[in-house]
């Protein structure tokens, strides 16, 4: 996750509350949407960005998991995302972000 990004979701927790915030991923690998998930909930890793050291411990969600793709219009979660979906690991991306949520996420639900 870039560095602008992690300001932006930083921003946006300080202004609305933590637990008001949830992140919506899209990364094209388990590896990467692992990566970014981790560094919304636990804290950059690379500690090179805004949040690093910061554990921020919010929801984050990849746009393939059903618990989001259940909550978009089909006609444009297909126009959107329906092609890439079809090339995902799809199970893997669940994996990791379950696994992310499971061990930093401060506001499951």
């Amino acid at each position: 996750m870039d560095l602008e990004n992690q300001q932006r979701i930083k921003d946006a927790a300080e202004k609305y509350g933590a637990e008001n915030v949830v992140v919506i991923l899209g990364a094209s690998e388990a590896e990467a949407a692992g990566l970014a998930a981790e560094t919304v909930t636990a804290g950059d890793p690379t500690f090179a960005g805004p949040l690093a050291g910061v554990q921020l411990g919010l929801r984050v969600y990849h746009i393939v998991e059903p618990d989001i793709k259940d909550q978009i219009d089909a006609g444009v979660y297909d126009e959107q995302v329906g092609m890439m979906e079809m090339v995902l690991d799809v199970d893997a991306i669940i994996e990791e972000m379950k696994s992310i949520r499971t061990e930093y996420c401060k506001y499951n639900d």
